[in-house]
């Protein structure tokens, strides 16, 4: 883990990127480009950038007519508002109709920070997630990242990627690859698996380690693709290791923990505890008081590890 770069920032160059390869996309943003880094698309291509104005429902709208008139459409804002004001058109304008736009949303979950609980969606991976046709991404770095937009580009059909406000460590080096649906193992582990998304990716690498001081042999998974899931990493790592922990930045209902949770209850029971949001809303305060305060910490994330054990002995 070496540089450290917010995926905002990682997804506003891919977006220059893609622009100077493909002629048909496009990008709306909701009067936010400064933050979610679409501004830098619409520098570099002002005829192919739309800034829709505070007017979500409309941008999402009219991404979806831009869809059906052949172009490549990718509709920025902050979670909260993607997600939340501009639900209702996502299912009926685009989900429904099996639309081929890309929503690209940044200041998710706590590490929003000051901005407080009306500003910090933890809830937009699961309404998201229950959506038809909808495919759901999390990337754990600016590579990740860079990466997934250059994959949901190929992607036919409605895409969310969730991007955040702060600086991540780089945890990917030139040689990764990725892909829709599909894991990554950085340890396989014996004792428990640690599956993570986003954000809590680096945290659960960091959990290992303080785990292995301890002689606990903890895998590490980076599930980015929340939907479709990669069941067979889920299901492989239980049966390897008997008992699971899984840590997102993101409410333990519906998201990456519940996801787990129902491939492991369909498939291969095993001892599950979730790291995540405990069904509450945030609140303002600093990142890392935030992490600390909502039990997202690797401290937080070694010690779900323990308890998981310590089910499967049981």
């Amino acid at each position: 883990m070496t540089l450290n770069v917010a995926t905002r920032d990682a997804y506003g160059d891919a977006l220059v990127n893609l622009g100077k390869k493909r002629n048909d996309v496009v990008v709306l943003d909701a009067d936010l480009s400064g933050s979610t880094k679409t501004s830098k698309f619409a520098k570099a291509f002002p005829e192919r950038f739309f800034n829709i104005g505070i007017a979500e429902q409309d941008m999402m709208g009219t991404a979806a007519g831009l869809a059906v008139g052949g172009k490549l459409p990718f509709a920025s804002t902050f979670a909260v508002f993607a997600t939340g004001r501009a639900w209702e058109q996502i299912r009926q304008s685009i989900c429904y109709p099996n639309l081929n736009v890309k929503i690209v949303a940044s200041h998710a979950g706590v590490t929003v920070g000051e901005d407080g609980g009306s500003h910090q969606s933890v809830e937009d991976i699961a309404v998201m997630r229950v959506l038809p046709h909808m495919t759901v991404i999390v990337p754990a770095d600016g590579v990740e990242t860079t990466q997934a937009i250059e994959a949901v580009a190929e992607h036919k059909g409605p895409c969310y990627v969730r991007t955040g406000r702060n600086k991540v460590p780089t945890l990917f080096g030139p040689d990764y690859a990725f892909k829709i649906g599909k894991a990554h193992v950085f340890h396989e582990g014996k004792d428990a698996a640690i599956i993570a998304a986003g954000i809590m990716t680096a945290e659960a690498l960091k959990a290992r380690d303080i785990l292995k001081a301890e002689g606990i042999d903890a895998g590490v998974i980076n599930m980015s693709t929340i939907k479709p899931l990669d069941t067979g990493a889920v299901l492989e790592a239980a049966r390897r290791c008997g008992a699971i922990v899984t840590a997102e930045e993101h409410s333990i209902i519906g998201g990456l923990g519940g996801a787990v949770a129902e491939a492991l209850s369909e498939s291969a029971p095993a001892p599950l505890v979730r790291v995540g949001i405990k069904d509450v809303f945030g609140s303002s305060g600093d990142c890392d008081g935030l992490m600390k305060h909502y039990g997202l910490s690797a401290g937080d994330i070694a010690a779900a590890v323990r308890e998981v054990i310590k089910k499967k002995k049981r």
